[in-house]
């Protein structure tokens, strides 16, 4: 007994810990405006297919995480518009013997997350294996091993639904590239904890029968006798937001186009979930699709009006979103805070912004309680082609528009062609590295065009330095045009190679980190020590 209760204290212990440490505040973006209005996007980072849930006065937030990992991001706010990371629900991707290789567009796809008796649940589905669970009372973490729901291909995009009478039913979508056939909505019915399906499909609604294609991110809801679908359609580059409505889960259901891009630059606008205030006050996040810069997370106002749920603000005859706008009423008013970006490696954790591209193995990493992180230079694959291969990459969402970020290192190189540095990752991706050569050492950057076609890398330019400490540095401009820099002293930086455009990934944004690598040569393996991370104007 005297166990258990100290494993209650120790979580309860981390829980307080994540939500009261010192809130971190971006210098690149940050959406609260400080007089009572916020701006738009919330979240100015690749957070894509967002849901939202609230428990009390706290709201969580998850997003797709795709192949990266740790998967199952959870921010937590207070107020829907400042957001901290504070775990991940997925510390490893499975099948792991699939996911231990980087599978660029594959693994967690669409999630929603939901308090029900006392337990968190998140929903997702993985379009080669099926829909999974997973679960816990702390949603800091740790959470549960994944579950199973239901086995298959091609389901996507889950939500549950707690019913008033105890059933639980569960409405998802079809991806096309697997099943075959897409802008479909199913429901069915799942066993009394949520974690097997107990009836058939049914079919609830048909997209492109009702002239909406490419419907997919349905979020199932219950409110005043209704049952509610809310769900995109159109795409993410050109669509709109619909919301269905039924008195029987299994239908009919009548439909209303509820957002959509209107006058505004706000494309898409994509899937999302609602979220209900302690005050009534309805809200609804979604992202929009900037292509390089990611899915990012937009928040509107809700109205209901004769019970459709109405977003953003009228125009003309449409709603469509907001740019600026007051901020909600939650009746509380927390400190401005951003998730993570910059990192000084004070901890001997791995921070929450960083994401590898594959199923983490030791010794890619070690955290230290020495002021720095240690990263060892990890033999490239078996018949890689280019860094697209890689699965050793740290890397963590592009946060902004524009942004400088730096990194400074010191690298203990045991053999020739060791190499490490600072990397804008995507379909393209370009690095500015520190390279061991013969005796010495060299500041190198690589460019490889269409890495997912198997093109190789070049080297664009290279030049000696006499040292193994540096500092190295990309500025991101309008545009994600990129331009890298080095220097000795972290005063002085010298523009180096070429510029670089970036690219997005493979349904994810691009993404900005760190690496350390080297040919699959017989020896102890060389490291580089990172004593900070940096993301400034």
């Amino acid at each position: 007994m005297k166990k258990l209760f100290y494993c209650i204290a120790i979580i309860l212990l981390r829980v307080s810990s994540l939500l009261h440490a010192q809130p971190y505040v971006s210098q690149v973006w940050s959406p609260d405006l400080g007089n009572g209005n916020y701006k738009n996007p919330v979240l100015f980072a690749d957070y894509s297919d967002p849901d939202v849930c609230r428990v009390g006065n706290d709201y969580y937030l998850t997003a797709s995480s795709f192949n990266c990992v740790p998967g199952l991001p959870v921010l937590h706010s207070k107020d829907l518009v400042n957001w901290r990371i504070i775990g991940y629900a997925l510390q490893k991707l499975t099948p792991e013997e699939v996911f231990d290789k980087p599978q660029h567009g594959n693994g967690v796809y669409a999630p929603c997350i939901c308090y029900h008796r006392g337990e968190f649940h998140i929903y997702w589905g993985d379009p080669d294996y099926g829909i999974y669970v997973v679960k816990t009372q702390n949603p800091a973490g740790p959470w549960d091993a994944p579950i199973l729901v239901k086995p298959g291909k091609g389901m996507i995009d889950p939500s549950p639904l707690f019913d008033d009478d105890g059933k639980i039913y569960l409405v998802h979508a079809w991806a096309g590239s697997r099943s075959r056939i897409n802008s479909i909505l199913s429901v069915c019915e799942l066993n009394e904890d949520g974690t097997r399906v107990t009836g058939r499909e049914v079919m609830v609604f048909d997209g492109l029968a009702e002239g909406n294609h490419t419907v997919e991110g349905a979020k199932i809801y219950k409110r005043n006798g209704y049952y509610y679908i809310l769900a995109p359609a159109g795409g993410v580059k050109r669509g709109w937001q619909l919301a269905l409505r039924s008195k029987a889960i299994f239908g009919p259901y009548e439909q209303k186009t509820v957002l959509e891009q209107g006058s505004t630059a706000v494309n898409g606008p994509h899937q999302g979930g609602w979220v209900e205030t302690p005050s009534g006050e309805s809200w609804f996040l979604h992202f929009q699709d900037m292509e390089t810069y990611g899915r990012v997370v937009h928040l509107q106002p809700v109205a209901w009006i004769n019970d459709w749920p109405e977003m953003g603000v009228e125009k003309n005859g449409l709603r469509e979103p907001v740019i600026t706008y007051r901020k909600p009423d939650t009746g509380v008013h927390p400190p401005v805070e951003n998730p993570a970006e910059s990192d000084e490696f004070d901890h001997p954790a791995l921070g929450l912004q960083w994401q590898w591209h594959a199923n983490p193995k030791d010794p890619w990493c070690m955290p230290t309680n020495m002021g720095f992180l240690r990263l060892y230079a990890i033999p490239l694959p078996d018949n890689h082609f280019n860094f697209w291969d890689v699965p050793n990459l740290l890397l963590q969402k592009f946060p902004a528009g524009e942004f400088t970020a730096t990194a400074k290192l010191t690298f203990s190189s045991s053999t020739s062609g060791e190499k490490t540095g600072l990397i804008i990752m995507g379909l393209d991706y370009s690095y500015i590295a520190l390279s061991k050569s013969g005796d010495g050492y060299k500041i190198v950057q690589a460019v490889c065009k269409n890495a997912d076609r198997k093109t190789p890398e070049t080297i664009v330019a290279e030049t000696p330095v006499e040292t193994n400490s540096v500092y190295l540095r990309v500025t991101v401009e309008k545009q994600a045009f990129c331009r890298f820099a080095y220097s000795t002293d972290g005063i002085q930086f010298v523009p180096f190679g070429e510029t670089f455009k970036a690219r997005q990934g493979r349904w994810i944004g691009a993404k900005t980190g760190i690496f350390a690598v080297r040919p699959d040569a017989p020896g102890n393996l060389g490291y580089a020590d990172f004593d900070r991370f940096g993301i400034e104007k």
